[in-house]
């Protein structure tokens, strides 16, 4: 499935190198796309994501998801504390543009919540692609291959791979589902950069994707 682009607003010099090593090697391309998730489940009720239990006392915003579309999120636990809290606010971030799409609002709390700057901007764009077409989405996408980089400036660094070869766009006004098939266009590698907010809250800031990655293919 090749799903809508996700505007990259800037590349991140600084971590763009990481590209090189992340997956397995290869470049960066701010103009490609990034994709939606959701936490993975088997179940065929709508998904409830929880706080991570390393997070502050702040309250969170409650993301629900509905059933049909759903993300299996890998390597969740590193063995150290805050490279799991990190991957699980990205894990949030990601899953609050889904809620978003699925949901067909831009008035849902968590997207603001999970990102700021530049990757707030794009997903806002992002979403509001998704809406104007009158799309959603269906099946299931895997993340694999995440990597946390802890940076000198006190931000992160997440870097992973996505496979969409499972989930499909659905133009919700007739109800069509696009079963394009499997190609190197069904995976994207993405680089994200963090900062952690007062709250202790891991924030995207910033995003930079290549789809059809050689890192990522099977």
């Amino acid at each position: 499935m090749t799903r809508s682009s996700l505007p990259i607003a800037v590349a991140l010099a600084a971590a763009a190198g990481l590209l090189l090593t992340a997956c397995g090697g290869g470049g960066s391309d701010s103009s490609d796309k990034i994709q939606p998730s959701q936490t993975a489940t088997t179940s065929a009720a709508p998904v409830t994501t929880t706080p991570s239990p390393t997070a502050s006392s702040v309250q969170r915003p409650v993301i629900t998801l509905p059933s049909g579309a759903k993300n299996v999120f890998e390597d969740q636990h590193t063995g150290d504390a805050q490279k799991d809290a990190i991957l699980h606010d990205n894990e949030q971030w990601v899953n609050s543009m889904d809620e978003a799409i699925l949901k067909g609002s831009l008035n849902t709390p968590a997207v603001g919540f999970y990102s700021t700057d530049k990757a707030l901007e794009s997903s806002i764009t992002y979403i509001k692609g998704y809406l104007d077409k009158s799309d959603t989405w269906v099946g299931t996408t895997r993340f694999f291959d995440r990597k946390v980089t802890l940076m000198n400036d006190g931000t992160a660094s997440v870097i992973y791979c996505s496979d969409e070869s499972k989930a499909f766009l659905k133009d919700k006004k007739t109800g069509k589902i696009d079963n394009t098939p499997t190609t190197a266009e069904s995976y994207v590698l993405y680089n994200t950069r963090l900062a952690k907010s007062k709250q202790g809250i891991w924030r995207t800031t910033q995003v930079i994707s290549d789809r059809g990655a050689k890192q990522c293919q099977p």
